[in-house]
């Protein structure tokens, strides 16, 4: 899958999770750039993520993400090896 097809399907997830429509992922976007993008939130991108690609996330993958350019390339990788 290509990066700029994964980046539009975040997007979608994220604007259906925070029920907006003008949510505009970066490689750079954090948690901090998102109002209302909390812990608990985090956990329903994560599940909505796993549910659209069809992939599972590690624990240690999670700590390690900084941001949204990290999660695209840990869903890359997943969508690689299938």
């Amino acid at each position: 899958m290509q990066e700029a097809k994964i980046y539009a399907t975040l997007t979608e997830i994220f604007n259906e999770i925070f029920m907006r429509d003008d949510i505009v992922l970066k490689p750079d976007t954090t948690a901090e750039d998102i109002e209302g993008w909390d812990s608990f939130m985090q956990v329903d991108i994560i599940i909505s993520i796993e549910e659209r690609f069809s992939c599972k996330f590690h624990t240690r993958e999670i700590d390690g993400l900084a941001n949204v350019g990290d999660l695209v390339r840990v869903v890359l990788s997943k969508q690689g090896s299938k």
